[in-house]
């Protein structure tokens, strides 16, 4: 879904201010990759960083310098200044968001909600008819759906236009209250509010609510909670999270109690316009619990650290529960050794600590396989108590929403807990509530902000299941799966493969439900490749290509696949410390690469699933030459339609009856799909040809789209020879790499027209001639991403 960040220019120096601030932290060059993740906007460096390295000396710039060595799987990239920029021509979006010829305002159904609500059946998400359904969305961030009519409106002309069909509202209630009660909204705001969501129902776009993250305190929720001054008083780095519940939330019933009260407020708001309940508007399609949260997070030992209050909770809690399974603290020693217990410990005492952070227990499971040994007994009761803790929690929050009579898609969290045992406990809590939700990034280069130094230069296309693709590793048997968050990231140059590869092998191969793009700050198109921060969709390079991409997902151009690996996880065995398989995670902050004897490279091939099961089973391995059958470094998907080819840099083809092109890394290969013949002569572009009407194909449509985006960057914006580092950031205008392309086009009776559009989408009255049934086609004399073909 759409994002959108704060419109007070304030905020943002804040958050500026929160980063000079964070440079002067240390960190130590000697973190494992797993233990450093790192949370995108604005200044967030992720908790279980923080707590295992305070202490230490490099400066926090290096941990934006590069992924680590095992992800970047790329060769070295061609000089980034090989082409001459000065070939490029200005990006010139208009102002408004007529739809031309690009435009999808035909394809929504009004009013959202017709159809009833959004529901889980299996792996999908359908109606209450049984239509089925899938979000090509974006992200509206922190006070955007509070804004007025004249920015909505503007967002809701660009969805439309743009084929986005739902938007997804973001840790929107941090500072809706009146700074009194954190748990009612102001009058001002739900107006506003009101406003906005009716629009969107009217418009036949659908909107959720990653309402919660971290959950500010307000001094009227002082007589609520067991120690209000602890929790007001929390610091954390980053600003954002201070003062809230965050990561306590999931064992501390008082907290839980403010997230449950919001949320049930908010669902038995009446708005005034559609005259619904909130837990009666179908327009509202799914409800998360907690926007990147969950009790393995490594935040929580910082935060146990700042609040005594909640520390002896969480140990009374684990206390007793070992209590109930060993009777004493004699029986306890002996199952897990004296040494494991320390002295000033004990169930006598009721303050035995379970270590809740996930960096020691993927530690531990990782030493106990390379060892091969079993993970130690108190690893296994600290995991199994904190999995059943979290249970608990979304338990009493999903009986609290449904209570309301909302019949919409649950998410428990968005955030996965590190590899191994812990990760997997997590997933199935995450399971128990409803729709799987994940999130990934890859590229960037020295933080948040576009700024000069190191870059995350490499191709996603150059290892099939890096990157934003690993995602799908988390796909759960029975479950719709989402990416709620996801971007491509500044100042990489390849970053308009991301969307590419979410639309054709997420959303289509995976066959993944919903897709919320990363973020949306502005109501036009940025001036400058970033906008306020490196996460911009507002980017030619991003929604630019959504004319192409929204048709293809809406329309479900690519098959799902079926599932060509299973992997196996019976949850009673984790306690044993039995998985069955063996898998790791590569991640350098929101960069996450999961492999193991799944290689990710299978996601190219068929879809992957974890299957919870109700005995202990093994997994079947799947090898890599399996999957390129015998091909030199090509994956072909099982469905026929997709290829993807990574003997050097990475591209993929997409031959679909509606969708035909190339994507990535593909100077002067001849490409020869069902339809058309397609040769880029530009050495790293997207070049998709697609039917323009809903039910249309590249044969019976009688108006095709071609599109054609290559790199952007700002004007004077520099790399140097290898394109490791950003030299100079640039100014608007944005410019763009011309694309040059020859087409042969699909055989039709009749001679095609070939108009050039403008970067709207309007025609210019400029036509391509067309030969033998072949056009070729120049950016360089057209300035143009968008061409018609006519019948």
């Amino acid at each position: 879904m759409l994002l959108g960040k704060r419109q007070n220019p304030a905020f943002y120096f804040g958050r500026i201010a929160e980063l000079d601030c964070l440079k002067k932290t240390t960190f130590s060059n000697h973190t494992t990759p797993t233990s450093i993740a790192m949370q995108h906007p604005f200044s967030r460096i992720r908790f279980s960083t923080l707590c295992l390295l305070l202490t230490c000396v490099s400066p926090i710039a290096a941990l934006f310098a590069s992924l680590p060595a095992s992800v970047e799987h790329s060769p070295k990239s061609e000089p980034s200044d090989a082409t001459d920029v000065e070939r490029w021509f200005p990006f010139q979006p208009p102002a408004h968001f007529d739809p031309a010829r690009i435009g999808m305002n035909d394809w929504f159904e009004t009013p959202s909600g017709s159809r009833g609500f959004v529901q889980i059946d299996g792996n999908n998400l359908r109606f209450e008819d049984g239509t089925p359904v899938k979000f090509w969305g974006t992200n509206l961030n922190e006070s955007s759906p509070f804004a007025g009519a004249e920015m909505f409106e503007h967002w809701i002309a660009q969805f439309r236009k743009y084929g986005i069909n739902a938007v997804r509202f973001h840790k929107f209630t941090w500072d809706a209250s009146d700074g009194h009660m954190s748990t009612v909204i102001t009058t001002e705001n739900w107006e506003n509010f009101d406003a906005f969501t009716h629009r969107l129902k009217e418009e036949g776009i659908y909107h959720g609510w990653s309402h919660i993250y971290g959950h500010r305190v307000r001094p009227g929720d002082r007589g609520k909670l067991v120690a209000y001054e602890e929790i007001a008083n929390l610091n954390y780095p980053w600003q954002h999270l201070s003062g809230s519940t965050s990561a306590l939330v999931n064992f501390a019933p008082d907290l839980q109690d403010l997230s449950i009260e919001l949320t049930v407020h908010m669902l038995n708001h009446r708005n005034p316009h559609t005259g619904l309940r909130y837990a009666d508007d179908p327009s509202l399609a799914f409800i998360e619990f907690q926007n990147e949260d969950n009790i393995f997070w490594g935040a929580i030992l910082e935060a146990l650290n700042q609040t005594p209050t909640y520390r002896a909770m969480l140990c009374e809690q684990f206390s007793d529960w070992l209590i109930a399974k060993y009777g004493s603290d004699e029986a306890l020693i002996s199952h897990w050794g004296r040494e494991n217990l320390p002295e000033a410990e004990s169930l006598a005492m009721r303050n035995v600590f379970p270590h809740a952070g996930h960096s020691g227990f993927e530690q531990e499971y990782q030493q106990a396989h390379v060892e091969g040994r079993r993970v130690k007994a108190h690893f296994l009761d600290k995991m199994q108590f904190l999995y059943e803790a979290q249970v608990a929690f979304y338990q009493r929050f999903t009986e609290a929403v449904r209570a309301t009579g909302y019949k919409g898609v649950l998410v428990g969290s968005c955030w996965q807990a590190g590899a191994g045992l812990a990760h997997f406990y997590n997933l199935h809590a995450d399971a128990q509530v409803g729709m799987i939700d994940r999130h990934n990034y890859f590229g960037g280069g020295t933080g948040h902000l576009l700024t000069p130094g190191k870059v995350r230069h490499h191709s996603m296309l150059s290892r099939p299941g890096i990157g934003l693709l690993s995602a799908g590793m988390q796909q759960v048997e029975g479950l719709p799966f989402a990416l709620s968050e996801w971007m491509s990231l500044l100042p990489n140059e390849w970053i308009a493969e991301g969307p590419a590869i979410i639309a054709a092998y997420g959303m289509g191969l995976q066959g993944w439900d919903a897709s919320f793009h990363f973020g949306t700050d502005l109501t036009n198109f940025s001036q400058t490749v970033q906008s306020r921060t490196v996460y911009n969709v507002t980017s030619p390079t991003q929604m630019g290509l959504y004319p192409a991409l929204a048709r293809m997902v809406l329309r479900g151009d690519v098959r799902e696949a079926d599932v060509i690996s299973r992997r196996k996880v019976h949850v009673p065995s984790l306690a044993q410390g039995a998985l069955g398989f063996h898998e790791t995670i590569e991640q350098g902050y929101d960069n996450k690469f999961i492999t193991g004897d799944i290689p990710a490279e299978a996601l190219a091939r068929g879809r992957l699933v974890v299957e919870f099961v109700d005995a202990p089973e093994l997994t079947e391995p799947l090898s890599l030459n399996a999957l390129t059958q015998g091909k030199d470094r090509r994956i072909d998907s099982s469905t026929g339609e997709l290829s993807w080819d990574y003997r050097d840099k990475g591209y993929f083809t997409i031959d679909t009856a509606a969708t035909q092109g190339v994507v990535g890394h593909a100077a002067n290969v001849d490409h020869f799909l069902s339809d058309i013949t397609l040769t880029v002569h530009t050495p790293f572009a997207i070049t998709l040809l697609t039917a323009r009407s809903p039910e249309g194909t590249l044969q019976t449509d009688s108006s095709l789209l071609l599109t054609t985006i290559a790199r952007a960057r700002n004007t004077g914006m520099r790399y140097n020879e290898d394109g490791t580092e950003l030299l100079n950031v640039g100014s608007a205008p944005i410019l763009l790499e011309p694309v040059e392309l020859t087409l042969q086009l699909p055989e039709r009776a009749t001679v095609p027209t070939v108009h050039v559009l403008d970067h709207g989408g309007t025609r210019t009255g400029h036509t391509l001639p067309v030969t033998n049934n072949t056009v070729h086609i120049n950016g360089v004399t057209t300035h143009a991403i968008y061409y018609e073909i006519t019948y």
